[in-house]
């Protein structure tokens, strides 16, 4: 039985890796992914994935304006897909988050949904919000901030390379522009 996975973290955690080693292992027994990744995020290139550690894979894009279930079903007519794997979900819509549960529920397609929980001012994405609330299973990735605790939170930085506490929800940038803290270090950061 399909399910909807939404596997979350900070930065930096190794979300896009686990996403790329998913779609290999199903290729290896040959079997057909569908990678899906947002047009506005364009730090690779257009129709690209690719991982801080070098690996990297094409996928399709899709905007807001795109219905994924639709997409999706006409893929799966011509390659007979087994699994749908979907980079920085936080910036699906939330009825794309809808359109991706009826590709599990009417196709029986696994949906594995990988992308941050949280902004830099600690408010969840709208598709993320939508992916807590109706995923079939939540996978926490773990990664740590500088003073060795779990990293939950993400900070934007300035050009100053201090702690942005204002701005639009979405701004593309890696490592030059957003750190992962704890939550300590977050409030130490953003709440004076």
């Amino acid at each position: 039985m399909a399910k909807l996975y939404f596997h979350y973290a900070a930065m930096n955690a190794g979300k896009t890796t686990s996403l790329l080693q998913v779609s290999h292992n199903y290729r290896e027994l040959e079997m057909n992914t569908l990678l899906l990744t947002p047009q506005l995020d364009d730090r690779a290139d257009v129709g690209k994935i690719a991982s801080r550690i070098g690996l990297e894979a094409t996928a399709e894009v899709f905007t807001h304006q795109d219905n994924l279930f639709e997409l999706v079903n006409a893929d799966h007519s011509a390659d007979n897909l087994s699994c749908i794997l979907v980079d920085e979900a936080q910036f699906l819509s939330k009825e794309q988050v809808w359109q991706l549960a009826r590709v599990v529920d009417d196709l029986d397609i696994p949906v594995m949904c990988y992308g941050l929980r949280t902004d830099f001012q600690g408010e969840l994405f709208p598709g993320s919000a939508r992916l807590l609330a109706v995923a079939d299973v939540l996978k926490e990735i773990k990664t740590v901030c500088h003073c060795g605790r779990k990293a939950i939170m993400v900070i934007r930085l300035g050009a100053d390379g201090k702690a942005i506490k204002e701005g639009a929800q979405i701004e593309i940038g890696g490592n030059e522009k957003y750190i992962s803290l704890c939550r300590a270090h977050w409030r130490e950061s953003v709440r004076p």
